[in-house]
């Protein structure tokens, strides 16, 4: 079929274009490109963007014969006539041209539909809002129009993604710096998890997903929608590996946050005695949640310290770290103290008795320790197990990686900072407030406890 029968039966309206319209549209599809090569990139990202330079340069050569997509259809998939294989192979010599591709059950177009559907049900009283016919220039999926009771108007510039880890929102975030718009920009998904929805609030997007989480500001006319959805993916089979629970993952998460230079897979395997391949598929995880940094996939650039300890310690709460004993000791936290000075066993103090040494907020009141043998240490630290009103608890770990980098000051054994802070996350009473206090020191002091 010739673009002259397109034109006819409606698919296509005549279009007259201009270089810089013809450079925008090539510089952008240059990076969609470019973008499409990194291989740290998820491959569904990689896809994405891979489809977004294929509909930018087929619109290219659209305009350059003088037309474009008509508006009045819905869609951006592109029906081109046979003889343009050639043309299209030119301007795309990798790729592999499919004809005729229509909108699927996963499509951008019914994902922004249900998006839409979604908006409105939270929408107050009196207010409405509708998708926006696309254009053929337009650097976002889609628009969706919303209405006031007093016909004030707002747009929201709408990505649609059919998954999206937080890698994807640094990358979609470097992608809006460079387009020009002052439009409020929110991200429509089937899900999207606690993690990418924070990247997404510090990127100033909105969101708006299917099991219910959104959050839409809009200044003129004024709207604020948020809302509470699911926080665990309902739809999780064929998700790749994505959890930092277990002894192993603990030995390497601890080894990232504690080397100042990033070491390498090997390295990491040799250290923390975990095998490379599950190394391996750790680190794919962590470049997924964008906690690390790499060159392609291959060696460690940067790691997100403070993230990833948040990250590790909501998958590995204290409690999971072994089998624990609330103890009373009847004569306070210096009488523990002086009897652990004299200790002749394996321990590590944690918890909010180690931070108070470097970032006291308040006296502690419950003192944590690590120790090897906890029959041995009950009665010689002179403790009695309780219920309730415990001041001392005492960790038997499952795994012996809590004492790694234990250091020794006033005579007493505390494991390593990075240890304390990931413990305190998860503490009962301050402890989350503590743990915040003792990372802010750790950013100060980073040549203090990172080797």
């Amino acid at each position: 079929m010739s673009l002259q029968n397109l034109l006819t039966i409606g698919q296509l309206e005549a279009h007259e274009t201009n270089a810089v319209q013809v450079r925008r549209m090539l510089e952008s599809a240059k990076r969609s490109i470019a973008d499409a090569k990194h291989q740290s990139i998820s491959p569904e990202t990689r896809l994405d963007v891979a489809y977004r330079a294929i509909t930018q340069l087929s619109m290219v050569s659209l305009w350059a014969n003088g037309f474009r997509p008509a508006k009045s259809r819905p869609g951006h998939h592109l029906k081109y006539p046979s003889n343009w294989q050639p043309r299209l192979k030119i301007l795309l010599p990798q790729s592999i041209l499919l004809p005729n591709m229509g909108n699927n059950d996963n499509s951008g177009n019914k994902l922004l539909r249900m998006g839409l559907q979604s908006l409105r049900e939270r929408l107050p009283p009196g207010w409405a809002s509708e998708l926006l016919p696309e254009t053929s220039t337009s650097p976002v999926d889609g628009y969706y129009q919303v209405t006031a009771p007093n016909r004030d108007t707002g747009r929201l510039a709408v990505e649609a993604k059919r998954r999206l880890e937080p890698r994807g929102v640094v990358e979609l975030a470097a992608r809006f710096r460079e387009l020009s718009g002052d439009e409020p920009r929110i991200v429509v998904s089937p899900y999207l998890s606690p993690a990418v929805r924070e990247r997404l609030d510090e990127a100033s997007f909105g969101f708006l997903d299917l099991t219910g989480n959104i959050h839409i500001e809009l200044d003129k006319p004024g709207l604020f929608i948020e809302a509470k959805g699911a926080d665990t993916d309902p739809d999780r089979k064929a998700r790749p590996f994505r959890s930092l629970r277990g002894a192993k993952a603990g030995r390497i998460v601890r080894l990232l946050v504690d080397s100042k230079e990033p070491p390498g897979v090997r390295q990491i395997a040799e250290q923390t005695g975990v095998n490379p391949g599950y190394v391996s598929r750790v680190l794919a995880l962590l470049d997924r949640e964008a906690l690390i940094e790499r060159r392609g996939r291959g060696r460690i650039t940067k790691v997100d310290w403070p993230r990833l300890l948040r990250r590790w310690a909501e998958e590995a709460p204290l409690e999971s770290r072994g089998t624990q004993f609330s103890c009373l000791d009847p004569r306070g936290l210096s009488a523990l103290e002086s009897r652990l000075k004299a200790f002749g066993g394996r321990y590590a103090v944690t918890g909010a008795l180690a931070a108070s040494r470097l970032a006291p907020i308040a006296p502690p009141r419950l003192a944590t320790v690590f120790v090897e043998d906890a029959e041995r240490a009950v009665p010689e630290f002179g403790l009695r197990t309780v219920e309730t009103g415990a001041n001392v608890l005492l960790i038997e770990p499952g795994d012996a990686g809590v004492f790694t980098g234990a250091t020794e000051r006033d005579g007493l054994v505390f494991a390593a900072v990075s240890q304390v802070a990931a413990d305190l996350l998860t503490s009962p009473g301050r402890g989350p407030q503590e743990a915040e206090a003792l990372i802010d020191w750790m950013r100060r002091n980073e040549e203090a406890w990172r080797g």
